[in-house]
């Protein structure tokens, strides 16, 4: 085997998107992620964490030549340090064939690499960027179609991870439930079907999507609640008021009104329910080429709304409002919007809940919904008689 570095070699770079294309071809419900996406990762012109960070990457060739491994490793040296025993790194974007043999060579040079950098731990898999893409090993829900921007792996990964002696670190769950009300209704219980219903009905509170005119006001009030309700929790940052404008801005092409929500406490912005279309049913149809030929396709499959699908991308309510039961009213008013025969989404997945995040489990079973993926985030110590602490409760 010879393992060589992907660089800037164009034809590494095309075996590097090609490799998964091989190995999942009779894989009825992988689809393949845009190749733009893929490569973005890798461009110090579009990815800011190279600013703070380093990446590599490298394929794993036979004694024939082809192509039979990949994975990237990377370090993010703002928050290597951060909250950890030690310096952590990451590795990700492994794909490979059954082989121990072949995964261990892998792991073994994201390791030394990574040692070399002054790291002492790795996670992976892992994206070298934010946590919303790219993020774990499928362990759960092989039957199902991954949404956009979340991995699709082999199940014969876990054990190669496990017995090279990655630990779970975290676990992340995708939940799954109906849209229209009186699904909601019927899967709510009683009693909390009828706090949502109170608080839905009390002046007090309103209940709005919002409107793509308003998108400034709306990530103003994005941004305020974010900061109360997630920047205190461990290993996440506040959000400038640039950046949430820069959000409301990538997203607006895709956004859907109504799949956006907040809710205001005489007129103070209290929580939001942001939900997006789930683009894979519609990119699944480009073979993850975005060129002149798919975006005719998904510009028809947009018209003919064929995608039936929506995912929850972040919720939140903010300290003081929580245990009010307005995540529910919340999702109750929306389901009130959404309850009309020829409403495009019929489903929801809300994603990547971490088993770190009780209150929000919580809530995600207060609302009828059942997990229907899991991901396992892993992390390998390179002193192996260190303690393994698994990622703190928040």
């Amino acid at each position: 085997m010879q393992l060589v570095e992907v660089g800037t070699q164009l034809a590494y770079q095309k075996e590097f998107l090609q490799l998964p294309v091989r190995l999942y071809r009779n894989d009825p419900c992988w689809i393949r992620p845009l190749d733009n996406d893929i490569e973005a990762v890798f461009d110090p012109a579009i990815n800011e964490f190279f600013k703070n960070g380093t990446c590599i990457r490298w394929l794993l060739l036979d004694d024939k030549g082809q192509t039979i491994g990949r994975v990237a490793a990377f370090i993010n040296f703002e928050l290597a340090n951060q909250d950890n025993d030690q310096p952590t790194g990451g590795i990700g974007f492994f794909e490979c064939i059954d082989s121990e043999e072949a995964a261990f060579r892998l792991f073994d040079t994201c390791r030394e690499w990574l040692r070399s950098q002054g790291m002492e731990a790795m996670d992976g898999p892992i994206n070298f960027g934010e946590r919303d893409r790219w993020w774990g090993l499928l362990v759960k829900g092989f039957d199902q179609e991954p949404t956009y921007g979340m991995p699709y792996t082999k199940p014969y990964y876990m054990p190669l991870f496990e017995k090279y002696g990655f630990r779970e670190y975290f676990r992340q769950f995708t939940y799954w439930l109906p849209m229209p009300e009186d699904q909601v209704k019927a899967l709510l219980h009683p009693s909390i079907f009828e706090r949502a219903q109170r608080t839905l009905n009390d002046p007090t509170y309103t209940f709005r999507h919002v409107e793509k005119v308003k998108l400034a006001k709306y990530a103003h009030d994005f941004r305020l609640i974010y900061n109360k309700a997630w920047a205190r929790h461990h290993s996440v940052g506040e959000i400038t008021e640039e950046k949430a404008n820069a959000l409301m801005v990538r997203m607006k092409p895709i956004l859907k009104e109504d799949l956006m929500w907040f809710c205001y406490h005489q007129e103070e912005p209290i929580a939001f329910f942001i939900m997006l279309p789930e683009l894979n049913q519609i990119f699944k149809h480009v073979n993850g080429k975005l060129d002149f030929i798919g975006k005719l396709k998904v510009a028809y499959h947009q018209l003919m709304k064929t995608n039936k699908k929506a995912f929850g991308v972040i919720f939140g309510t903010i300290p003081e409002y929580q245990g009010r039961g307005i995540e529910s009213a919340i999702a109750l008013a929306f389901s009130k919007a959404a309850w009309q025969k020829d409403y495009q989404y019929k489903e929801l997945e809300l994603n990547w809940i971490g088993d770190f995040n009780p209150k929000m489990i919580r809530f995600v079973k207060m609302l009828g919904s059942v997990v229907n993926k899991e991901y396992v985030t892993y992390r390998y110590l390179f002193d192996r008689t260190k303690e393994f602490k698994k990622h703190p409760l928040i």
